[in-house]
């Protein structure tokens, strides 16, 4: 089943995050599963459900209000605060609550893409015990027990479902929308006070809101933030050389001296626009919580990652280590002859082909068709070479690293 097929048939209020798995997974993986997903994350709730035309099972999950303000607070989630106390963004903390926006509507406190963040974050941090298994999987202690199956995949697919209602408004506030500001709020315009440097809004917020950012996050809000940004930015230089190539004579010296004018105004232009972004960039990290937030957490490793435990020097706490020195030798010893020899037979594939095409063309007599069969053979041989290759990085991905 694809993302679209399972988004068209299941409704996406019951369920943040789906997982489905291949049409063999059997039964006792399943169980296995689900009761470390049960035990292991009880703010969870998982429905499983099959699908008879394709056989597939897939794991629909949810959880509940309440677990996901413990799991705001425990990640650390930045939340609006309410005016009266103080207004701006602040890490959510169950034990104050009360001060933050919207607390009280359970549909709006958390849009989509925080819950299904809030969900994922629980999931790769399910952890297995020392000497699980599962099959032929061994897990090591304290290792991700989620990521490695998806790796193996025992877990075919994780991904979060669209919400069809918002997409709908999305499409027609901004997709479809002409010379329309895109849905992404006022900027935050704001005032000194008290000295501290607390922006304070001068204005609430008018229409549109931020339905891009609330749907799709921070990261994909500013990026469209920053191209709408660009686009009508552009309208300026754009305007300006139309009227200079307009009233440019065809003498060269008039030529020169417009393209010498041109050349002052992009730098000036270039120069504003830098500024300008960063004033509005910084305006918007502050709007969506992002302004003073530390850099993002050490990720996990990746499933495949071997090596020896210990404490990491830097945050102190439990990790997996390899040997630099060791991987250096890999490097040294396997990656590098590999990637040589894989040059090397491209190198004397392709010409080979070269050759083959100058011997063809030499011969008049051949068909016209046939002149064309060296380029069929190198579009073979680039397109067999890229699977062959691609399966051989994968491996000393996999291996350089452990």
């Amino acid at each position: 089943m694809s993302h679209k097929a399972w988004m068209k048939t299941v409704p996406t209020e019951n369920c943040d995050v789906l997982m489905t798995f291949p049409d063999t997974t059997d039964d006792h993986t399943l169980l296995w599963l689900l009761n470390h997903i049960r035990l292991g994350i009880p703010e969870l709730i998982v429905q499983v459900r099959h699908h008879k035309h394709t056989r597939v099972y897939a794991f629909f999950v949810t959880a509940t209000y309440e677990s996901l303000l413990r799991g705001a607070d425990e990640i650390g989630l930045r939340k609006p605060v309410k005016a009266e106390f103080g207004g701006g963004m602040r890490s959510f903390s169950c034990e104050e609550d009360y001060i933050y926006e919207n607390i009280e509507n359970e549909l709006y406190f958390f849009p989509s893409q925080e819950r299904q963040n809030i969900i994922r974050y629980w999931l790769e941090n399910l952890r297995a015990k020392q000497g699980e298994s599962l099959h032929n999987i061994h897990f090591l202690e304290g290792q991700p027990i989620i990521p490695e199956l998806a790796a193996r995949g025992v877990i075919q697919q994780i991904f979060p479902l669209h919400e069809q209602r918002i997409l709908k408004r999305l499409m027609k506030s901004w997709v479809q929308a002409v010379c329309e500001a895109q849905p992404l709020g006022k900027v935050l315009r704001g005032v000194m006070r008290g000295g501290l440097g607390v922006l304070t809004p001068l204005t609430p917020p008018l229409a549109p809101t931020d339905e891009i950012c609330d749907y799709f996050g921070v990261k994909i809000a500013m990026y469209f933030a920053w191209l709408g940004f660009y686009t009508s930015a552009m309208v300026y230089p754009a305007v300006f050389g139309s009227i200079l190539y307009t009233f440019t004579e065809s003498d060269q010296t008039s030529q020169d001296i417009c393209c010498v004018v041109f050349a002052i105004f992009n730098v000036i232009w270039a120069t504003l626009f830098l500024e300008e972004w960063k004033r509005r960039g910084a305006e918007f990290a502050y709007k969506w919580g992002t302004l003073d937030t530390p850099p993002e957490s050490i990720e996990e490793p990746r499933p495949q990652f071997r090596g020896i435990k210990r404490i990491s020097p830097v945050t102190s706490a439990e990790e997996f280590y390899y040997p630099p020195w060791k991987r250096l030798l890999f490097q040294c010893l396997v990656s590098l002859p590999v990637c040589l020899t894989c040059l090397s037979i491209v190198f004397l594939l392709m010409l080979g082909c070269f050759q083959l095409q100058e011997f063809v063309l030499s011969i008049q007599e051949l068909p016209r068709i046939i002149r064309f069969l060296p380029k069929i053979v190198l579009a073979v041989i680039v397109t067999a070479c890229d699977e062959v290759y691609k399966k051989i990085a994968y491996w000393l991905n996999d291996m350089g690293a452990w």
